[in-house]
């Protein structure tokens, strides 16, 4: 009798152990849904009012999270700067380093690399906003980490000096053509009605290859064809909350009820509830139902509300806030080493 009774408990146990480590899971993903959400309202409030500007409480109002939530993920408003202009950085490196290292020469590699910074700009105004000027006024570590990602800037465009056609330039000019570009870039995201940014290019990849390759590669940079211009997304889909617009608050169960769903497509309230670790079936009940009227779950039962099981579902919008939510869960914030 022991043995059957040892093995039960061994059941029992990995079930328990199973339960912890996916309730835990599920309150990692929250928390980090949480931060993403944090990130996304600096985004916007530190592109109206200023990065200088920019409160705790301006955050917390836009993101609908609370302050004892912030204080969860962020040790205080510069920290949370700090984090989205990594966010930022992230992206923005993610297309030009992969732009840069597809190609040969280095005047192919600077041009791949500026190509993809104007268009990735374009692109996401909100994000080249923090990027290029807010972190100008985003605080001590930001301006350390902003001056170490120009170095490395700095960097590749002097690596033109193995190249050079006539002499070796300054190794200042390659600062002196860093700073001249990030200035022209700051002062086009500042104007309205601005013509497209891919249109600032040959121009300044002319710039680029005057010092390094002579004047006659310059005037070639300024008669290449131009990639087509690209159009500006009003609301970032890199930045978008999934739960801005769902019509209720994020709460740890209502995460879980959701990606159960979204797991098994056409599951009834008591698997829904066991899977979400919700025993009490009156309380899913009323959360389903809650889900059901706000339209990001339907019952396709065959006889629903008529003593059939019921069978839950995503709705399109449903969809749309769990696509949401694995994207802001999973990997989105990695910063590239080649940025370090």
């Amino acid at each position: 009798m022991a043995a059957p009774r040892r093995a039960k408990r061994s059941a029992r146990d990995t079930g328990a152990r199973t339960a912890q480590a996916y309730d835990g899971a599920v309150r990692v993903q929250l928390g980090e849904l949480q931060r993403a959400r944090i990130l996304s309202a600096m985004f916007d409030v530190a592109c109206e009012r200023g990065a200088a500007n920019v409160t705790v409480a301006h955050v917390v109002e836009r993101s609908g999270v609370s302050r004892r939530t912030f204080y969860e993920q962020f040790s205080d408003r510069e920290d949370c700067f700090m984090a989205a202009f990594e966010q930022a950085l992230s992206y923005a490196s993610e297309r030009v380093l992969s732009a840069y290292e597809s190609h040969g020469t280095w005047r192919e590699r600077i041009r791949a690399a500026l190509s993809a910074l104007l268009i990735f700009l374009e692109e996401e105004p909100v994000i080249g906003r923090l990027l290029i000027v807010e972190s100008l006024s985003g605080g001590p570590k930001t301006l350390a980490r902003r001056g170490k990602v120009i170095a490395r800037i700095t960097s590749a465009i002097d690596e033109g000096r193995s190249e050079a056609k006539a002499g070796s330039p300054q190794p200042l000019m390659a600062e002196g053509i860093v700073g001249g570009v990030l200035t022209v870039i700051h002062s086009r995201l500042a104007q309205k009605g601005r013509p497209p940014l891919i249109e600032l290019l040959n121009p300044m990849m002319s710039m680029i290859a005057l010092p390094y390759l002579g004047s006659a590669a310059a005037r070639r940079e300024l008669d290449r064809p131009l990639p087509p211009a690209t159009a500006q997304h009003n609301h970032s889909p890199l930045l978008a909350d999934p739960f801005k617009d769902a019509g209720m608050r994020l709460t740890y169960r209502t995460v879980r009820v959701l990606m159960a769903i979204a797991e098994q497509g056409g599951a009834s309230n008591r698997q829904i509830g066991e899977s979400a670790g919700i025993t009490d079936q009156g309380q899913i009940s009323k959360l389903l139902n809650r889900l059901k009227r706000i339209g990001l779950i339907e019952n396709t039962g065959v006889y629903p509300g008529k003593g059939a099981p019921n069978s839950w579902a995503l709705t399109e919008t449903g969809r749309r806030i769990t696509d949401g939510i694995r994207a802001h869960t999973e990997g989105t914030t990695t910063t590239t080493k080649e940025t370090r």
